[in-house]
């Protein structure tokens, strides 16, 4: 019996190690699901937004651009709307612009200085106009032992506000290609300088634009009015007080002059010449009719009319 106690002892220990090192075992391993297994999903950026157009002005392009120095094209008008388009800004319709080349010879004699070009601009309702010219020659004599000819372009671009004639950017770029037929070696020689402008003037113009915090001087347009038939003092009278009750159209009304039933008047006007002129023709003083004569840049000429 002495002998047997130590081996029982012994089988208790051993037992009880067994048990201890059971209860530390790790936890038996499950394979992880195929859906556990897929790569997380990655953080969702948000697309880059495109500035709103309410935050661009409407700009009008007036190019004159001349292929081999007299043959009239458009390949810089057409480079700048797109790039406009692209950065959501509003282009004034070029056929209303442009609709002949008389007609447009005459734009770009009004828009020869920044006054003229900000009154012209504002005449077709835009914030900046985009002016300058492009000229693309050929050089003279053609590359040695070859049919090739060098073309040269200048493209001289600015960007005038509409407001107040202030020059916002400007860019002068030249470009020289080699080219075998004379109206594609202009082309691509106009298409290569004002590209090189217009990637100048556009984002300067735009930061311009955006710097001033994107809005138009309440002052618009420096307008003459000039009033026909007005024979009467009592007519006159009534045409001033007219202009002066018009508040959200004109401001600043002065009286020039009144000569033999025609009067002038100077104003500033808050709104583009067209609707201003709308506005004094539709709503006349009493027992008073105007006829208009003509609505030019910065000047309207009308006729009192028997009703």
């Amino acid at each position: 019996m002495k002998h047997r106690l130590p081996v029982f002892l012994l089988a208790a220990l051993v037992f009880g190690g067994l048990t201890a090192c059971d209860t530390t075992q790790a936890p038996p391993y499950h394979p992880p699901s195929r859906g556990s297994m897929a790569a997380p999903a990655p953080a969702k950026t948000g697309a880059p937004r495109a500035r709103p157009s309410a935050q661009m002005p409407r700009v009008m392009i007036l190019v004159d651009e001349q292929s081999l120095g007299t043959i009239p094209t458009a390949e810089v008008e057409a480079m700048a709307i797109r790039m406009l388009l692209d950065q959501g800004v509003q282009v004034v319709d070029q056929d209303m612009t442009q609709s002949n080349l008389a007609k447009g010879q005459e734009l770009f004699r009004m828009a020869g200085d920044n006054r003229g070009a900000a009154a012209l601009g504002l005449q077709f309702g835009a914030d900046v106009i985009l002016i300058g010219e492009v000229v693309a020659k050929p050089s003279a004599r053609r590359i040695s032992d070859s049919n090739l000819r060098s073309y040269q372009a200048v493209a001289t671009l600015r960007a005038v506000r509409t407001d107040n004639s202030v020059t916002m950017a400007s860019a002068s770029e030249d470009a020289t290609v080699i080219g075998l037929e004379d109206v594609v070696g202009s082309a691509k020689a106009i298409r290569a300088a004002g590209q090189k402008s217009l990637e100048q003037i556009i984002p300067a113009m735009l930061q311009s634009w955006v710097r001033s915090g994107g809005k138009s001087t309440p002052q618009l347009l420096h307008v003459t009015l000039h009033v026909g038939g007005v024979d009467q003092l009592w007519k006159l009278r009534a045409i001033r007080e007219q202009l002066k009750g018009m508040p959200r159209e004109a401001t600043d009304i002065v009286q020039r002059s009144y000569t033999t039933g025609a009067a002038v008047f100077e104003l500033d006007s808050l709104v583009a010449i067209e609707e201003l002129a709308e506005a004094i023709v539709l709503h006349p003083p009493a027992d008073i009719q105007f006829q208009v004569l003509d609505i030019g840049a910065s000047s309207i000429h009308l006729k009192i009319v028997s009703p």
